[in-house]
Parts: structure tokens; C-alpha cells; sequence
């Protein structure tokens, strides 16, 4: 008898043809707060690209949590996270000012909605002639249980990484958790003019572990496979494709 191909290729089809599975009670109260109100259709434009119902919830978020959003900028994961959090949990924003990201916040800020949300002294001092990304000093928060930053890690120089994680790991509680998106870069690859916008996650890997953190998980819902790696993320060809990685680590107990 021949039949066990044939009872296989049935089974291949039959998942072919699977649908996706359905988004766990996590993602359905995230795409609920996805249809609010206080999001433009500009923003929604992005869903699909970012993917935030399964980006938060890689990152272990609950809606009772204490979490701190670095560089929220205009607002475009604020506008989720504040609903999420409204009821139990609590949001906080910092980012350096005066600067274009915090003069980009200030209408968010001013949103019926965002009046729980709570900005935090970054603490920091500007360099002469540097970077408006400056490094932040401690931040002055009880303990929080995640600290997230969403494509802005690139932004900083090597000291001024270092100094943000280690505000991260200082504002967190003991095992609580901290994650990172950003735009990939090659392995290895030295600076140039197409690459300034992303970042090596294996070098982001050791900066964030030299401040004292955990790695836990790497995503891949954030991959495309058809960014080459090569060009600058705000290229047509690349603008809304490129490919970003999703870290999460964790403060040791």
C-alpha cells in the first residue's frame, strides 16, 4: 500500500488552507483600543506594518502594569498604551527637552484621554554641539514594571545608550521587563550614509546586558525578509517595510 503520501499531502493541504489563529484576549482589548477615538487615519495606516497587539504582548505587557514609554515622540504607541492602562495600570512618557520630540508631544499630551499620563524629568544634559539625544540621568519614578522604547535607540551615541539603559534598569522593579524596537542593521557593519537609522540588535544585545539586564526573547513578527538591509529606512523603497527586530529583557531579581 501507497497510501501514507497520500494521507501526508492531505494533511499539507489541510494546513495550507489553515486559518490564522485567532488573536488571544490580550490582542482582542489592544485592537479594541486600536478603533478609539483618539488615533488618526494616518496612524491606523501603520497597524499592519507594526503589528502593536502582538508587539505588546511579546513584551509581557498587562493592563495593570507601571510603564514608562521613552521618546513617545508624537504619540503614535501612546494613543494605545493610554487606553490600556487607564483603568489599573499607569503610563509614563519621558524624552529629552526642550527638543522636537518633546515639542511633537505636546498636543498628544493635551488629547481628551491622555490626562493620566505622566511625564518624567529626563534628567539629562545637553552636550556642546551635540545631539538633541542626550543622555538621561536617573529618572525619578517608583519602581515600574516595563520600560519600553520604540525605534529611537538608534538616535543615541554608545555613552548615551548606555546611560538610557541604565535608567531603564534603575526605574524598573526587580524582574521587570524592558523592550526595544528598532530598524536592523548587518552584523558588524560600520557606519554610512544608508545605515544611520538602524541599529546591529546583536550590538544592542550586549550594550542593554552591560547595564545588568536579561536577555529573554527576540521576535521575529517584525521581520521582512525583502529589506535588504542596505538602504536607508525612510527610502521609498524601504519606508514602512524595513526590517526591525523586538528584544525584550528582564532586570534580575
Amino acid at each position: 500500500m501507497r497510501t501514507a503520501p497520500v494521507i501526508v499531502l492531505a494533511f499539507l493541504s489541510q494546513l495550507a488552507h489553515a486559518q490564522p489563529a485567532p488573536p488571544s484576549a490580550f490582542q482582542q482589548r489592544v485592537l479594541e483600543v486600536m478603533e478609539g477615538e483618539l488615533r488618526t487615519e494616518e496612524e491606523r495606516a501603520r497597524d499592519r506594518n507594526r503589528q502593536p497587539a502582538q508587539v505588546l504582548e511579546f513584551f509581557r505587557l498587562e493592563q495593570d502594569m507601571r510603564v514608562i514609554e521613552v521618546l513617545p515622540f508624537s504619540g503614535w504607541y501612546t494613543k494605545i498604551l493610554a487606553p490600556l492602562l487607564e483603568e489599573n495600570g499607569k503610563l509614563y512618557v519621558t524624552h529629552p527637552s526642550p527638543t522636537f520630540y518633546s515639542d511633537a508631544f505636546i498636543p498628544v499630551s493635551r488629547l481628551e484621554g491622555m490626562q493620566e499620563v505622566e511625564e518624567i524629568d529626563w534628567n539629562g544634559s545637553a552636550e556642546p554641539g551635540g545631539t538633541p539625544f542626550f543622555a538621561p540621568g536617573p529618572w525619578d519614578v517608583e519602581p515600574v514594571d516595563l520600560v519600553l522604547t520604540f525605534r529611537n535607540y538608534h538616535n543615541f551615541s554608545p555613552a548615551a545608550r548606555m546611560a538610557m539603559n541604565e535608567s531603564s534598569i534603575g526605574a524598573l522593579k526587580p524582574g521587570g521587563y524592558y523592550g526595544i524596537v528598532d530598524h536592523t542593521r548587518r552584523h558588524m557593519e560600520p557606519d554610512n550614509p544608508e545605515n544611520g537609522r538602524r541599529v546591529d540588535p546583536v550590538q544592542v544585545i550586549k550594550e542593554v546586558q552591560q547595564a545588568g539586564f536579561e536577555l529573554v526573547d527576540y521576535s521575529t513578527v517584525l521581520r521582512r525578509p525583502d529589506d535588504e538591509l542596505r538602504y536607508e529606512v525612510g527610502r521609498r523603497s524601504v519606508t514602512g517595510n524595513s526590517d526591525r527586530f523586538a528584544l525584550l529583557f528582564r532586570k534580575p531579581d
